[in-house]
């Protein structure tokens, strides 16, 4: 079974695009708010998605070779993203807890680390099939497009940006990537439904962590997890969250390499 990933490509492209877009509102008008954090995640999301998007050219262009040796580089960049996505989140958590509220966006920060973190798990323990390794890796831009989606409409976008005497409409903002991700995601499923269902799962998280946000924020419990995120404190937190996650995908790996031949697709 061959499968032209042209379409992939168009679509990691989008996401890069919009990404530029989504962090240059960080730079416009808030700039005495970046921190090194900041230029962290920029950095690290930035390279990740350019080497999804290099591997996928490498295939097409039928380099296997060079794809494989180019793949080893995720053994690296992997546990440095879900660190730094780990770190940032974190400082957030802690800049909104030392003026006493809430972090707005705890909910989404927390899991979007930990899904980032599951799709690459999963893509290492599941290898074997690539066609689903594929779909798990690339269901990592899913989110990122979410969060540069978010950052875009409350930052450029009439109806979601803040006008004269208004704040950007963060709910709506939320409710629109949670529809964008989940389109993407079914569309993706639907370009290949023997092996799509990662895409599904994908475009799944922004809608099921907008009921979890629902549901602690009812329970007035988004200062309290506010709190405890914080107190990780920031380095402790990137440590832990690189050495746990290089951990995992050794364990992936070793899970993949003892997968029986007759399972393999």
């Amino acid at each position: 079974m061959k499968i032209n990933y042209t379409t992939e490509i168009f679509f990691l492209g989008f996401v890069i695009a919009l990404s530029l877009v989504g962090f240059s509102s960080l730079f416009v008008g808030s700039l005495e708010e970046l921190t090194a954090f900041h230029y962290a995640h920029i950095a690290t999301s930035l390279a990740w998605l350019v080497l999804l998007l290099s591997q996928l050219v490498l295939i097409q262009q039928g380099s296997f070779r060079r794809h494989r040796a180019v793949g080893r580089a995720i053994f690296f960049a992997g546990p440095v993203l879900v660190a730094t996505l780990t770190l940032l989140t974190v400082h957030s958590a802690a800049k909104d807890a030392v003026a006493g509220r809430a972090d707005f966006m705890i909910i989404q920060n927390v899991m979007v680390t930990f899904e980032v973190a599951l799709l690459i798990v999963l893509a290492f323990a599941l290898r074997r099939n690539r066609y689903v390794h594929g779909a798990l890796l690339l269901g990592t831009a899913v989110l990122f497009m979410g969060i540069a989606l978010f950052f875009t409409l409350i930052s450029y976008v009439p109806g979601f940006a803040a006008g004269p005497g208004t704040r950007p409409r963060f709910a709506e903002a939320a409710q629109a990537i949670s529809y964008a991700g989940g389109l993407t995601g079914l569309l993706f499923f639907l370009k290949n439904r023997k092996v799509g269902w990662p895409w599904l799962l994908a475009g799944s998280f922004f809608l099921l962590n907008g009921l979890l946000q629902v549901a602690v924020a009812r329970m007035n419990g988004t200062k309290a997890l506010t709190l405890q995120v914080a107190s990780l404190g920031r380095w402790p937190a990137f440590a832990l969250g690189l050495l746990t996650f290089a951990a995992l995908l050794g364990w992936a790996w070793r899970h993949a390499q003892s997968t029986p031949r007759s399972s393999r697709q």
